[in-house]
């Protein structure tokens, strides 16, 4: 029903269509807007089409809908507005994910009170609670609740508030259990009494305290398949609230979130060759091997570390014909994409190709790189996906690898007995010589020790990677 505001200046029927139009609009930049996101060249520009199509189904929804105070509305809007701009201003690339992870928990939250503020106004309005609304609301409020504490308890892994380690206990899993089927059994009960605004209220309590625990025995390096996973259920809560409210609008936009968070998880799970049911069960990490606090010419039983100075990493590079540079979360962290980029252009001036190699889990989320090196205007063309450039590392005179470590490490490709085995890697122990830049021998996320480290044409370089870096550029800069 059209709200008043609108209404007599054009016919109810003809408002009703601008609205559909403009709803279908709206859905079509949504879509074409998360395909531009698949590349970094588009991301950009998908982003704003996705921003717009958002603001017409906001604008459409509240001329479509009946509002108590528009006053109220448009100032909530304001402030959200200038929250959501000031954190994104300020939000440093590296911490992405933990942003991810609380946009996700808030998304779920309003879901959920969506799901909970309709129930109530049903209910006191004393109006009878239909199947399908009440089914509906359940499920808001299960996976809403779930959403976010889950995100909330993630984002608490990745800043480090809460050990990134798994987390867990005694008789873990019956546990888990006994809140769903708690859960399941409450949602039975107001089903067959509908309008018992306790029980609803215990519901959410339970999907509360379900969401913590889902998450608690989840190491940090799966923490990010984690984030994916809370993406798309964000998605799917605001489904379901759209289906309680009647909004096909939110339907659509919550479907496609859902879907996008869906195929991310797959990529990621499929990049670490883990199942989602292990990432979510394993408690992987807790019981791995590690490396001890190796330095500099220090051996690991029989296996000896090969170290070298600024200089000497600046003659490999700078009298190599062919380099492939591998980011990894080190040089996020460092934020060394600046420097990383002066050196790639320096290396260019001496007659020496520069590619990228990017693995899909490289950092803390897929596209982390990608977005990094593009804030340092990295041309597109020199970056290289896994698949395209491992056929080349035989070719490849020198790989420096900055920061990164599961996702080079052997054992994936030649250890059976090792947890990441068969897990893709950048096979950079194929190029004729790897520089590494680290800043000790301490492991991975995976914490894993890596068996490139010890290879005989691998050279350690170690230190912060901004500081290694730049240290190349003016040794490769005297070079020239």
């Amino acid at each position: 029903m059209i709200d008043t505001v609108v209404s007599g200046i054009l016919p109810d029927e003809w408002w009703a269509t601008i609205a559909r139009l403009s709803n279908l609009a709206a859905a079509a930049l949504f879509i074409v807007g998360i395909k531009m996101l698949g590349s970094p060249a588009t991301a950009r520009r998908g982003n704003w089409l996705a921003a717009v199509g958002m603001a017409m189904a906001i604008g459409v929804t509240l001329l479509d809908r009946s509002a108590v105070n528009y006053g109220a509305l448009v100032l909530t809007l304001a402030i959200g507005s200038v929250i959501g701009l000031v954190a994104a201003k300020r939000v440093a690339m590296t911490d992405m994910p933990q942003m991810v992870g609380l946009l996700n928990g808030l998304g779920g939250a309003a879901s959920a009170l969506v799901a909970a503020a309709e129930y109530w106004r049903i209910t006191n309005l004393g109006e009878p609670v239909a199947a399908d609304t009440a089914v509906t609301v359940i499920a808001g409020l299960l996976i809403g609740g779930i959403t976010l504490t889950g995100s909330f308890m993630a984002f608490a892994k990745l800043q480090g508030l809460v050990t990134g380690a798994p987390i867990t206990f005694p008789l873990q899993q019956p546990v888990n259990l006994g809140l769903l089927a708690a859960f399941i059994g409450g949602s039975a009960y107001l089903l067959m009494h509908p309008g018992d605004l306790t029980m609803m209220w215990v519901l959410t309590a339970i999907a509360l305290v379900q969401g913590v625990m889902v998450v608690l025995p989840i190491g940090g390096a799966d923490t990010p398949v984690v984030i994916s996973v809370l993406n798309s259920l964000s998605g799917l809560a605001a489904s379901a609230a759209g289906f309680v409210l009647g909004n096909e609008m939110l339907v659509i936009a919550g479907a496609l979130v859902g879907a996008s968070g869906l195929i991310l998880t797959q990529i990621m799970c499929k990049a670490m060759n883990r199942s989602l049911t292990n990432v979510l069960f394993g408690a992987f990490g807790s019981g791995a091997t590690t490396a001890g606090e190796g330095a500099t010419g220090e051996a690991n039983g029989n296996q000896v570390v090969r170290s070298i100075d600024p200089e000497e990493g600046a003659m490999m590079l700078g009298y190599a014909r062919s380099v492939a540079i591998v980011p990894g979360y080190g040089m996020a962290v460092a934020q060394a994409q600046h420097a990383v980029r002066e050196l790639a252009d320096q290396l260019q001036r001496m007659g020496v190709e520069v590619r990228y190699a990017i693995h899909p889990v490289a950092g803390r989320m897929p596209g982390h790189m990608n977005v990094l090196l593009a804030e340092a205007n990295v041309p597109y063309s020199q970056l290289c996906d896994l698949d395209d450039i491992n056929p080349d590392f035989d070719q490849v005179d020198v790989a420096l690898v900055i920061g990164a470590n599961d996702v080079v490490n052997p054992d994936a490709r030649d250890n059976p007995h090792s947890p990441i085995y068969g897990m893709p890697i950048l096979e950079v122990d194929r190029a004729k010589h790897t520089i590494v830049i680290k800043r000790s021998m301490n492991p991975g996320f995976a914490g894993l020790d890596n068996a490139l480290f010890y290879d005989d044409k691998t050279m350690m370089l170690f230190g912060g990677a901004k500081e290694k870096v730049s240290e190349l550029v003016t040794s490769v800069k005297d070079l020239s």
